[in-house]
């Protein structure tokens, strides 16, 4: 028997570093929006089920950056940071030591960046934390420059336009105080965001109890609960996920489906699949692909618009069984299902994958695998042991009926 090596999975969901770590909330920059602009708009790519938007505003770039409302605080590249940070201190954001992909223990220094620009609204004198993203842009395919977390659009109203693949920034309106009646006119269902100004949260509904949820798009899951002494009704118990590393060290997930139905933004996703976690309860682009969700934290205030009222059915979750850190010529496992198909043919941790379908892996972009795995009721993975390649068929399987 092979020795399992100790591999720690990197998760897509990069909100957790933000939510682990506890630096000051840099509140320190100024947004600066051109008086003839009454709204921005830019094009973005759904990749994984983050929110990806690119931008270039001098004779660098583009820069490639993840929106995540989940996170308090902005990362970026150590190349953006030599290209655009400042000598000036950034006082409010301090070193953060956490757990990097391959769990070993990273310093992530505090810097202030003279200027990032969206379109035509400029922020200024920027507090963010640099990040090494060789392995998130990896994992997507796709260079990865920085994660936009929400605290940065404080000035501004930000509208996530999943259905449209679209980002929009509109300028605040400057009084605080502003009476009900005298603010601005929302689309959709309005909801009031609920706590500090520094992240979204709004009140939903699961089955007849309120649940506050974080609307978190840096998250690809559905919901993620923290039953906090509140065990919910199941109709499919929990089960071990894969194993996934957050900046606190590794967890296994437990992936269930609830019996209850969830209601948020006056949309009801009948008895989604649920992700237990010790964190705040949070929704990801599961739920919130489906709106174009309006933020305004000067305001409080929350809209969700959609197209129909039809409730959302929740499918099975497919699953291969195995997790994997994508390199251009190879992918490594780094988490097998405990139970799968997977790993009853024996897969571990550390086996690297060269060819998917006969293709090689450069070839299937993190998109299209997905694709595979929910229509394909197996898939051949080519694995390469020393010098010799061997085909394993794994039968895909329903993680969550």
């Amino acid at each position: 028997m092979r020795a399992r090596p100790r591999v720690a999975f990197f998760t897509a969901a990069l909100s957790l570093l933000a939510g682990c770590a506890t630096p000051k909330t840099g509140v320190s920059h100024r947004t600066v929006v051109p008086p003839t602009e009454t709204s921005v708009t830019l094009p973005a790519e759904i990749v994984g089920g983050q929110f990806l938007v690119v931008t270039q505003w001098d004779a660098n770039g583009p820069w490639r950056f993840l929106v995540d409302t989940g996170s308090t605080v902005t990362l970026i590249s150590p190349e953006f940071a030599r290209r655009y940070a400042t000598e000036e201190p950034a006082g409010d954001m301090a070193a953060v030591r956490v757990r990097s992909a391959d769990g070993r223990n990273a310093l992530l220094p505090g810097v202030r960046v003279g200027a990032l620009a969206l379109g035509a609204v400029r922020f200024e004198h920027v507090s963010a934390l640099i990040y090494d993203f060789d392995e998130l842009s990896a994992h997507y395919g796709r260079k990865i420059d920085g994660i936009i977390g929400y605290t940065l659009f404080r000035d501004t109203v930000l509208t996530l336009d999943y259905p449209r693949s679209e980002l929009r920034l509109a300028p605040a309106a400057t009084a605080p105080a502003l009476s009900q009646a005298e603010r601005p006119a929302l689309p959709g269902r309005v909801l009031p965001l609920l706590g500090d100004w520094s992240r979204p949260v709004v009140a939903a509904q699961l089955g007849d109890r309120s649940l506050n949820v974080l609307l978190d798009s840096g998250s690809d899951s559905g919901l993620r609960y923290n039953p906090d002494n509140r065990i919910p009704r199941y109709a499919v118990p929990p089960r071990p996920g894969a194993t996934v590393a957050t900046l606190t060290g590794d967890r296994q997930q437990e992936i269930g489906r609830l019996a209850d139905d969830l209601v948020v933004g006056g949309r009801t996703f009948e008895r989604p699949v649920v992700e237990l976690t010790d964190q705040p309860s949070a929704v990801g682009s599961t739920v919130l692909r489906h709106f174009r969700i309006t933020l305004d934290p000067q305001h409080g205030l929350a809209s969700f618009e959609r197209d129909g009222d039809d409730p959302v059915a929740s499918g099975p979750l497919r699953n291969a069984g195995v997790s994997f850190r994508r390199f251009p010529a190879y992918w490594r496992v780094v988490s097998v299902v405990p139970g799968s198909p997977a790993d009853d043919a024996g897969l571990e941790s550390g086996d690297l994958v060269t060819r998917i379908n006969g293709e090689p892996v450069a070839q299937w972009g993190l998109d299209r695998y997905e694709a595979l795995v929910r229509a394909a009721p197996a898939v051949d993975f080519t694995l390469l042991y020393g010098r010799t390649e061997a085909v394993e068929r794994i039968r895909t399987f329903e993680l969550v009926p």
